[in-house]
């Protein structure tokens, strides 16, 4: 994410048509993360089965956890992986309410215990013009929705990340330099968009747990739109009647708008969106150009949900 400090607040009243010892504790944590993955891992369905993963060549681990946003932590692309190494994500749970019947609270183990845990492999596409491809640990974001069962005025979902500025360093006043964001960090997606399947909420990378500065434990994924969408360290889903305003949106709303499809027809105000670098190792040869798909090369699965709508206007 490339930023643009912003302090103007225009109306974003949408109406609902428009359109989250030091040796000792370190070792309980992650024994701690991995049995809670290893409690589903014989239901795991693998990316060789599922329908939805590329094959395409997979980016290095190295480059998917040491090359990444989440400015609750820092603005450059190596500072989560250093500034997170002491986040601790356990105990963790998660709030479903506004527009269910059935609010809901669910601890971290109790919701990889009532949903199918899957390994999906995504093209990954920052609005920044670089992308990569990962292998991701998961499960559908429906699934843990129709828990709480959404109620026929559930039109939008908003979603929102851990406020704890003791925790994440980036969140406390000034820490970002001149430029600020309100948090806590927000997202949203129309209903349509996430109970969608290929919309899921990740647990997992590379077969192992979440690491931290990826958004650890539960992270969304949506590999048709920007990164930016792909909220991080989820506590709290609501069911809306009208569309939410997402943080990015709202600091710089002539950039990143609610949408966030990826268009290379639609450029950025300040670059082109026709191609990306994909990220394939960390060597500086690790890395080409290639053309950027109308979104994310997804358009089969997703391109109907957006039938009639000017993605022009609506990025």
């Amino acid at each position: 994410m490339l930023i643009k400090n912003s302090k103007s607040r225009p109306n974003y009243d949408h109406p609902e048509n428009d359109v989250i010892s030091e040796g000792l504790y370190q070792n309980r944590r992650q024994f701690l993360k991995g049995l809670a993955l290893s409690a589903v891992a014989p239901s795991l369905v693998r990316a060789e089965t599922d329908p939805f993963s590329t094959v395409e060549k997979l980016t290095s681990e190295y480059s998917v956890t040491h090359y990444n946003n989440f400015y609750e932590f820092s603005l450059s692309k190596e500072g989560p992986a250093k500034l997170a190494k002491d986040f601790q994500p356990l105990p963790w749970q998660v709030a479903i309410e506004g527009e269910v019947e059935k609010p809901i609270t669910l601890g971290f183990e109790d919701v990889l215990k009532k949903t199918q845990q899957r390994e999906r492999i995504y093209r990954l596409r920052c609005v920044e013009a670089w992308s990569m491809v990962i292998p991701w640990r998961g499960f559908e974001l429906r699934e843990l929705l129709s828990l709480a069962r959404p109620t026929s005025k559930a039109k939008f979902v908003q979603f929102e990340t851990l406020y704890d500025p003791e925790r994440m360093p980036g969140q406390r006043r000034g820490a970002l330099g001149f430029f600020s964001l309100d948090w806590p960090y927000v997202e949203g997606l129309r209903i349509d968009e996430a109970m969608h399947p290929l919309t899921i909420l990740a647990t997992g990378v590379f077969d192992k747990s979440l690491p931290n500065q990826n958004g650890a434990p539960l992270r969304l994924v949506v590999p048709w739109k920007y990164g930016f969408k792909s909220i991080k360290s989820i506590v709290k889903i609501k069911l809306v009647e009208k569309m939410p305003v997402n943080t990015w949106q709202q600091s710089a709303p002539s950039e990143y708008g609610f949408y966030a499809n990826v268009n290379p027809k639609v450029n950025h105000p300040r670059w082109s969106q026709a191609q990306e670098r994909r990220i394939i190792d960390e060597s500086f040869f690790g890395t080409k150009r290639i053309e950027t798909e109308m979104f994310n090369g997804y358009g089969e699965h997703v391109a109907e949900l957006y039938r009639g709508l000017d993605l022009s206007r609506w990025y």
